[in-house]
């Protein structure tokens, strides 16, 4: 298999779409080779924190002006995670780069396993999942508009002869590193997925493929009616929240 596959230039440069934005005082992660500028709130040291890992085209900045604030009201702490590359982080987003980010983001979060849940959107499933996989005692997981098939995603942005490999070593890569539905299956924790039954970019069936995956005693799926990929959150905000709260109400 050739050396760092998913880090290829081609996927980076195909597959991402990253925005520079800027805020004050960023809480910093050192990963080695780039440092991740997320934004962390506090509540209460005691209290659960929920890790939230945003869409593709999306950055921490986007979110800065309401959802620390809903949290907050649902009694948790909170981190925005910025992606390498993204907003004010260094580096270039490279999808293996970026799911090796989740341990060293991991090791600088105040909060123990089991007052953490993860929450990851669009392609912030994958390294929500990855948090998962690390941690598979957190006190829970809330995957929204996710990804069951890595490969797939993959496939419509680049062919494998593109980046010097053959369809089978393409695959083993993103097995070896990137089986969402083995990592879900693994987790112990409460699991919420949701997903709306008209997202035209990432199909509803990778919320039901990944349910099915999930061997938790403590899972929900909700398909929402309303809303697309881009529209879930603010088109169901009620009830989209409401799940949420029932989630963090489950962290002991």
């Amino acid at each position: 298999m050739p050396d760092g596959i998913l880090n290829h230039p081609l996927i980076s440069e195909r597959y991402f779409f990253p925005r520079r934005e800027s805020f004050a005082d960023p809480f910093w992660v050192d990963c080695g080779d780039a440092r991740l500028a997320c934004h962390y709130h506090e509540v209460n040291a005691q209290a659960p924190t929920i890790v939230d890992f945003h869409g593709n085209g999306e950055v921490v900045a986007d979110y800065l002006d309401f959802l620390p604030g809903v949290f907050a009201r649902l009694g948790c702490n909170s981190l925005l995670v910025e992606f390498r590359g993204y907003g004010m982080s260094t580096g270039r987003p490279e999808l293996g780069r970026i799911v090796d980010d989740v341990a060293p983001l991991l090791e600088a979060l105040p909060s123990e396993p089991r007052l953490t849940v993860f929450f990851g959107r669009s392609v912030g499933s994958i390294p929500a999942l990855q948090a998962a996989r690390l941690w598979p005692d957190a006190g829970g997981l809330i995957i929204e508009s996710g990804i069951a098939d890595v490969l797939e995603r993959l496939l419509l942005r680049v062919h494998p002869t593109e980046l010097g490999a053959s369809p089978q070593e393409l695959q083993r890569a993103v097995a070896a590193a990137l089986d969402q539905k083995k990592k879900i299956a693994a987790f112990r924790g409460p699991v919420l997925i949701m997903h709306t039954a008209n997202d035209g970019l990432v199909d509803v069936r990778h919320a039901e493929e990944l349910y099915g995956a999930t061997t938790s005693a403590d899972k929900t799926i909700r398909i929402f009616p309303r809303g697309d990929h881009n529209s879930i959150m603010m088109m169901n905000g009620e009830e989209y929240f409401a799940r949420v709260g029932e989630l963090l109400g489950k962290v002991p």
